[in-house]
Order: structure tokens, then sequence, then C-alpha cells
């Protein structure tokens, strides 16, 4: 008469096991969705990571308008930043990282897991972009240094002594553009810190296909 009453006891210690397993499994999903522990950790750093990527595009679109509207007209002549190659490749490189910088901090935004492939793009385009503003301010910078100072070598007269308002304008403009690739500059270091700190190194294959271990982390 035992053995009845033991397989009640067994169908009951089942039906709770099978009662209680939807729960555990919400649970378990629950956590790995937010991170456990480490869902409020790892959303403050992507918000600390999208106001680093906002920064950025203030910064261009400051130096972006304030170029835009850069021109004198007086006795000597008229001069717009347009007369310059080196303004007009700044305008267009603050505008390029604005734009970036702003669809890349919405993606940051996007509560999503981190994947190789958005850790290598973003890597590339940070790498991309931030060689691309730095060089947009460095060819300012000397185009401001020519209009300050001149060269005889090259009969470059001053022209800042002539039209003071528009040099006191570009330096303003190329001064936030080189705070701005200061900021990508950082984020270069963060993205590619986030991507060769959490993936592994690719797997490096002989002549024949096998595996050189040697490569490996």
């Amino acid at each position: 008469m035992t053995f009845p009453r033991e397989r009640g006891r067994e169908s009951e210690t089942g039906r709770e096991s099978m009662a209680t397993t939807p729960a555990t499994m919400a649970k378990e999903e629950s956590r790995g969705m937010h991170g456990g522990e480490n869902g409020g950790e790892n959303e403050r750093v992507r918000t600390a990571e999208m106001l680093m990527r906002v920064v950025p595009m203030g910064l261009c679109v400051a130096a972006l308008v304030m170029m835009l509207r850069n021109s004198e007209s007086n006795d000597y002549g008229s001069l717009s930043y347009s007369d310059l190659g080196a303004f007009r490749y700044l305008v267009h490189a603050n505008g390029i990282c604005a734009g970036y910088s702003l669809l890349s901090a919405i993606i940051v935004a996007m509560p999503r897991p981190p994947t190789i492939s958005r850790a290598w793009t973003f890597f590339l385009l940070d790498q991309v972009l931030t060689y691309t503003i730095l060089a947009a301010g460095a060819v300012s910078t000397e185009v401001l240094y020519l209009a300050y100072k001149g060269d005889v070598a090259i009969t470059w007269s001053r022209a800042c002594g002539s039209f003071g308002g528009f040099c006191h304008k570009a330096t303003a403009s190329v001064a936030i553009t080189l705070a701005a690739a200061a900021c990508y500059m950082v984020l270069s270091l963060v993205s590619s810190y986030r991507l060769f700190s959490r993936f592994d190194a690719p797997v490096a294959c002989t002549s024949k296909g096998i595996e050189d271990p040697g490569f490996q982390e």
C-alpha cells in the first residue's frame, strides 16, 4: 500500500516542478535581457557613451555654422570661407561628423546585446571620422597661420591685417573643430578597447587550413 502513496508524492513533486519551471525560466530570461546585476552598470555605460557621442555633434554643428556665416567685406575687398579650399573641407568634414555622431548616438541608446559586427563597425567608423575631422582642423590651422603671419617666400601676404573679423571667426571655428577631434580620439580609444577586450582575435590559418595556435590568445 505504500507504493501508490509514493507514486502520488512523485506525481505531486513532478507537478510542482512543472509549475515552477516556467516562472524560473521567465526570471532567467528577464535576467539575461537586463543583464542581471550588471544591468544597471551596462545602462550607465551606455548612457555615458551616448553622451560622449552627442558632445562632438554639438561641437561640429557649432563650428559648421560659425564657418558658414564667416564672410567680411570692406575697402580692401570681400573674403568668404568659400574662397579657401581648407575652410570648405572643414565645413564638409564637420557636417559629416555631426551626422555620424547623431546616428551613432541613436544606435548606442538602443538596448541591444553587443555583437562583434557592431563592435567592428563602430571601431572602423570612429577611426575614419577621427582622422577626417583631425585633418580638417590641421589644414585649417595651417591656413590661419599663413593668414596671420604670411609667407614672403610664396608671396602670401598677411590677410588678417585687413580682414580681422574674418580671421577671428575662423580661429574660433577651427578651435571648436579641434575640440571635436579630441572627443573623437577618446571615442576611438573607447571603441577599440571595447572591441579587443570583449572579443577574441581572429584565428589565423595556415595554407593547409590548419589553425595556428600561436596566434590565439
